[in-house]
């Protein structure tokens, strides 16, 4: 590992973080970063957040940031917006109205941030000197994008908002497509240290421990992922019909797949519970486990009880933003998951549902996928050790900002 960045003799730097603006599944990622540059490279971070409506769980996810770190928060507001203002297009407007606040943030620091770190979801916060005169829209290629590891991207695996030439996000898009960065592969980045303790988290940990060695498939969407009412219900009778073990954290249905994330629903407030199949709890309280909203991860995955998980990495069931390419990439390129495909009414029906939990659990396919996962932690672990790759890599791209080369 490069001897200049780990130095702890060395003043320390300033690195500034700047997460997107309402994704706490983006947030983690960030929050491991800042532990790694103060722990591992003697850097004093400063992390950016621009205000978004999951108060609650952002105090508790900040409480994990090291101490060394500074939290400033940006300003915005968006009150003027319309409704049912597509996810794609709030998010950046987010971020640009808040790069005025940020700015002042950045030039009023007491030190000098060496580097601004931003999410894919706020590039408008940096300046690149080189546009790549993009052209094209995603849908008029004539062929799929191939990529390196038999990866192949088709139009459909693009964001929607993203394949139209006449909307805002694909003027986003191609306004800010300029060169092409050096990529630092620093991941993973794993949230770390203990969740917070909560009658919900006890009763999903007890249960587990009442089910046989992995023989849970656990479905959550993450942090904000919802399902349309249809969807919805056609999970849940697909579980019923797949006669396999299961813990769901559901959330309350909505026709935008991404107003979780932005907490932007008309009935997010209401109990999930009661949109689901009339008698599905009292005919699957044998197998299954549901609970509203909120489950401990990470103890959950970690539990010997668990064999599958809904969502990343074994079953890859995309719903908004970049999700189709993820699971692209975690099908074909990883081969570490079965990818779901919607029927041609735009769902994924209660039949294939079944088929395809049976599938990881007791098919051969799932055994493959399994031993393939097995695969990728102890690479993955390799890779974040004292001398791995992610560590040298981090070390050399810090290294690199202090300098100022």
């Amino acid at each position: 590992m490069e001897e200049e960045a780990s130095n702890k003799s060395s003043p320390p730097h300033n690195i500034a973080l700047l997460p997107p603006p309402c994704f706490l599944g983006h947030l983690i990622p960030f929050i491991e970063l800042s532990k790694k540059l103060v722990s591992q490279h003697n850097c004093c971070i400063v992390t950016l957040i621009i205000p978004h409506d999951h108060k609650s769980t952002l105090k508790t996810l900040l409480q994990n940031i090291p101490p060394q770190s500074t939290l400033l928060y940006s300003p915005i507001s968006t009150a003027d917006l319309p409704e049912n203002i597509k996810a794609e297009i709030l998010v950046p407007i987010r971020v640009i109205r808040s790069l005025p606040s940020l700015r002042q943030t950045l030039s009023s620091l007491r030190t000098p941030a060496s580097a601004l770190v931003v999410d894919l979801f706020a590039p408008y916060a940096i300046d690149l000197d080189e546009s790549c005169g993009l052209s094209k829209e995603y849908r008029d290629l004539s062929e799929p994008i191939r990529l390196p590891g038999s990866i192949v991207l088709n139009p459909d695996d693009f964001p929607d908002s993203m394949k139209d030439r006449n909307s805002e996000v694909n003027t986003w898009m191609v306004d800010r497509a300029r060169g092409i960065p050096p990529v630092y592969p620093v991941g993973p980045l794993i949230r770390t240290g203990p969740e917070t303790e909560s009658d919900r988290g006890s009763e999903c940990l007890k249960w587990l421990n009442n089910q046989p060695p992995k023989s849970v498939l656990f479905v959550s969407f993450g942090s904000g992922g919802t399902l349309s009412l249809d969807q919805f219900t056609e999970l849940a009778l697909g579980l019923e019909m797949s006669k396999q073990r299961f813990l769901w954290v559901v959330r309350t249905p909505q026709e935008n797949i991404a107003a979780a994330y932005l907490n932007t629903g008309k009935n997010i407030g209401n109990n999930p519970l009661d949109y689901l199949p009339q008698g599905f709890l009292e005919r699957t309280k044998e197998r299954g486990l549901v609970v509203a909203s909120w489950a401990p991860q990470i103890q959950v995955l970690s539990h010997g009880s668990t064999g599958g998980f809904l969502g990343v990495p074994l079953i890859a069931w995309p719903l908004c933003f970049e999700q189709k390419m993820n699971a692209v990439v975690l099908r074909d390129g990883l081969k570490a998951a079965i990818r779901v495909e919607e029927s041609e009414n735009g769902i994924v029906e209660r039949g294939y549902v079944s088929e395809t939990v049976k599938q990881l659990m007791e098919g051969e396919e799932g055994k493959r996928i399994r031993e393939r996962i097995m695969d990728l932690n102890i690479a993955a672990g390799n890779a974040l050790s004292q001398e791995g790759s992610s560590s040298k890599a981090l070390a050399h791209v810090v290294q690199k900002w202090i300098s100022g080369k």
